[in-house]
């Protein structure tokens, strides 16, 4: 039997960051940049005011009371810095507008008359009042995002300001999942007696979005071996990753790992976790074009349990991050439950409290019996240790945070 730690640190060792793309800048949204970003220029370029106003040289001011001044421009911005200001003159000029050459700050309009032909000044600036000076936000040569940045809008204002059209990143990784067993029906559909809506896939499909990972949802394929066979070997063109959900018994009526075998390096182990039992992890298809395959249990609740383990890590990682695993707290527990030996429990609960006050934590329905309707509502997973065959009122219990 493998451990948890075990089978996550075979997954990791096997994954790696997707192979940077340059994309637009709209399509960078949510990736991992993959290179340093260098300002190519200077931002902004020349001094530009910083609000409406006019445009003076502070050193003509000094021992004026209200100085009045002629108006000889407008400027707005986006003009060509090619203005001079004359001795004793004031420019009106918008925010982000070149300031003239020979004037060193910039008068805000409130603290005017307003005019037009000339202008009374309320307030005396000082050099630089109201002046971006060249640089001021980004420096040419400097570093301005580094590689392994997550891209978001403030960061994609920065390259949008630097004049970048494209960036090297990260992709988001592509994962195929296919649910497996004709005992499955897709919701919304007749099914026959003794077979059960497909819910794993569904799940996986919203967890696989929520990491910013890009799901294919294939669907319920059959276990045929032909038809198995031809689903997965059919889905490995569009695939970074592939997950699959159920066939994982020993039972012959479960062709999962004997379709496998010939596709590539794919591994099944018993590993010491509930709920889930047995796991398969490698890779199908051959050489460069080789691709991470999961295999997780068919029950909704033991796959979306081994998603949060193994998968959602593994995904992080290929998308460029640095941060892979869920926040965790330490909570005491409210009741007690038992826990199966030698295994690592993954129980649906719920967490409250704060930094300050403390966390408590409840299981939300039976802890031995995987429910999809516990795990709904639960917004952690409590996490009971191999050594531990109980959980006792007040005992400190490690939760994994599945949301706020």
């Amino acid at each position: 039997m493998r451990s948890v730690q075990d089978q996550l640190a075979a997954v990791l060792a096997a994954v790696g960051p997707v192979a940077p793309l340059d994309v637009v800048l709209s399509d960078a949204s949510g990736c991992i940049l993959a290179e340093d970003l260098v300002a190519p220029a200077d931002v902004p370029s020349r001094p530009v005011a910083a609000c409406d106003g006019y445009a003076v040289a502070s050193g003509d001011l000094h021992g004026a009371g209200a100085p009045v001044l002629p108006v000889a421009h407008d400027v707005l911005a986006g003009d060509p810095a090619a203005l001079r200001l004359a001795p004793g003159q004031a420019v009106r000029i918008a925010s982000g507008g070149p300031v003239p050459a020979g004037a060193d700050a910039v008068v805000a309009a409130e603290d005017t008359d307003r005019g037009a032909v000339r202008v009374a000044l309320h307030r005396l600036p000082g050099p630089g009042a109201n002046v971006r000076p060249v640089g001021a936000d980004t420096v040419r040569g400097a570093v301005v995002l580094a590689a392994g940045t997550r891209l978001g809008a403030r960061q994609l204002a920065v390259a949008a300001a630097s004049g970048r059209g494209r960036l090297r990143v990260h992709p988001a990784p592509r994962v195929v999942l296919v649910s497996t067993g004709s005992e499955l029906a897709e919701p919304g559909t007749p099914r026959r007696d003794g077979g059960v809506y497909e819910a794993a896939g569904h799940a996986l499909e919203a967890a696989v979005r929520d990491t910013g990972a890009t799901p294919v949802r294939v669907g319920v394929v059959t276990d045929d071996r032909a038809v198995l066979s031809e689903a997965l070997e059919d889905q490995l063109v569009r695939a970074d990753v592939v997950v699959t959900t159920g066939g994982l018994s020993e039972s012959q009526h479960d062709t999962l790992a004997d379709v496998l075998a010939p596709l590539g390096t794919v591994r099944f182990d018993q590993v010491a976790m509930a709920p889930g039992f047995r796991h398969g992890f490698g890779t199908v298809g051959g050489g460069a074009g080789a691709v991470p395959l999961f295999a997780l249990p068919g029950h909704p609740v033991a796959a979306q349990v081994a998603f949060e383990v193994f998968v959602r890590p593994a995904l992080r990682a290929m998308a460029g991050h640095t941060d892979l695993f869920r926040p965790s707290v330490a909570a005491r527990a409210d009741v007690g439950w038992e826990s199966p030996a030698g295994v690592r429990q993954f129980v649906p609960a719920a967490v409250v409290g704060s930094p300050s006050e403390g966390y408590r934590v409840t299981p939300v329905g039976d802890p031995g019996v995987p429910s999809v309707t516990g795990l709904a509502h639960a917004n952690a997973l409590a996490v009971v240790g191999e050594q531990d065959t109980a959980v006792v009122a007040g005992q400190v219990v490690h939760c994994l945070v599945l949301e706020g």
